[in-house]
């Protein structure tokens, strides 16, 4: 067994040095295949040790010791457009191509008290305009990179008694963060390097089961990250006035229930992702996003299948302020830096998956999982239009062992 985890957490760290991309805002809709499978809800229904993130109150149901490990391919697909005179250049992103891993551990260790142990790769952005044509005359993508990356380690205690549990998992986030483009207009050639930083957080879950009802709430902490250089590369946007380095993961409160009857269960989340208080969204006036997700699970003894469907509004709108905000930020910049380096559009994710047990300890579990396409104009730095268009299709694949 020590093997096998040790095994599974240098892949995972390996993995980690793949970039992710969002789904709602600069978050994933769920963590783990299970959970994909069902569109994300999983705060009042448990998924096993992959629940460790999303209420680790449900770590709880594992017979005694747990082990998931996987991963997902997202594919996200962006197109912009952008005009800064005469003319606009449209291009595709070739940041198309991202792997986000994920290692979950739970053990019993009597009949109230349980603990685990996770690293999943949990949101992130990017694009990748490095080969778009550079054209001052009439549009240009300014040959901009970006590239966040956000990966977590995780420790969850849990405590149930007669139906009802409580936990908390202490986090250690790593992210990074790198920013590029070349603006050939202006004295605007500009590159952040890769910017790294380590911060602690902690959620915290409870659950109660009664029948075949189990109901949910879970709250994560903002873990605050500082990236050195984040605000010189804003800063030629804004004369200098720019001076903050953080970019934090904000924190969430979630509710969820799910109901089981035979072998279905249907289950329904709500969570509020608060983006308008997170350091460094906040100066791009990113919108609080309510997330509803429904999910449906058809189970046998040897197989299940799932799906789900996800919707939240998107955090960015477009600004008009002619005058720069408190962040020194006008509204065509805040557009722009969003639409090209930061496209948080897609709001509808539709969701399939399942689960084929091939032993009785050792199981598979797979999701599909498609963004529709979002498209979006406003008015870029130089008052002139910027669209930008954006799908994203991702499949999950997991292997499940009981000990």
């Amino acid at each position: 067994m020590k093997k096998t985890i040790k095994l599974a957490v240098v892949a995972a760290l390996a993995l980690g040095a793949t970039s992710a991309f969002a789904t709602n805002g600069a978050a994933l809709i769920g963590m783990g295949a299970k959970a994909r499978g069902m569109a994300g809800t999983g705060i009042g229904m448990s998924h096993g040790a992959e629940s460790a993130l999303t209420n680790p109150a449900l770590i709880t149901t594992v017979k005694s010791t747990e082990i998931s490990f996987g991963g997902t391919i997202f594919m996200p697909d962006v197109k912009n457009e952008n005009n800064l005179g005469g003319g606009a250049s449209s291009s595709d992103s070739d940041a198309d191509i991202n792997v986000i891993p994920e290692i979950s551990l739970a053990t019993k260790i009597n009949d109230n008290f349980y603990v685990g142990v996770g690293m999943w790769g949990t949101g992130g952005m990017g694009v990748d305009y490095r080969d778009a044509k550079i054209d001052t005359a009439g549009g240009t993508q300014l040959n901009m990179v970006t590239n966040l990356q956000l990966m977590q380690f995780g420790v969850p205690l849990a405590y149930t008694t007669d139906g009802f549990s409580v936990a908390i998992t202490p986090i250690l986030q790593y992210g990074s963060l790198d920013i590029n483009y070349v603006y050939t207009g202006a004295p605007m050639a500009t590159g952040m390097g890769v910017a790294q930083d380590l911060a602690f957080g902690y959620n915290i879950g409870a659950a109660y089961t009664f029948d075949a009802l189990t109901i949910g709430a879970v709250y994560t902490s903002a873990i605050d990250m500082e990236y050195k250089g984040f605000s010189d590369v804003i800063g030629n946007f804004s004369a200098g006035a720019y001076d903050n380095d953080k970019l934090s993961t904000p924190a969430q409160i979630g509710l969820g229930a799910s109901y089981a009857f035979g072998e279905s269960t249907v289950a329904l989340d709500y969570k509020r992702i608060k983006w308008s208080d997170a350091k460094g969204y906040e100066d791009f006036a990113w919108d609080d996003q309510d997330v509803i997700s429904i999910g449906y699970e058809y189970k046998t003894k040897n197989w299940a299948a799932r799906a789900g469907y996800n919707y939240a509004s998107s955090p960015i709108s477009e600004q008009k302020n002619a005058t720069p905000n408190s962040a020194g930020l006008t509204g065509g910049v805040i557009n722009t830096f969003n639409l090209l380096g930061f496209p948080a559009i897609v709001q509808s994710h539709y969701a399939i998956g399942g689960t084929y047990n091939v032993s009785d300890k050792a199981s598979v579990d797979a999701a599909f999982t498609y963004a529709a396409e979002e498209t979006n104009t406003y008015t870029n730095f130089a008052a002139q239009d910027i669209t930008t268009k954006h799908s994203q299709t991702g499949v999950s694949l997991q292997l499940n062992y009981d000990f």
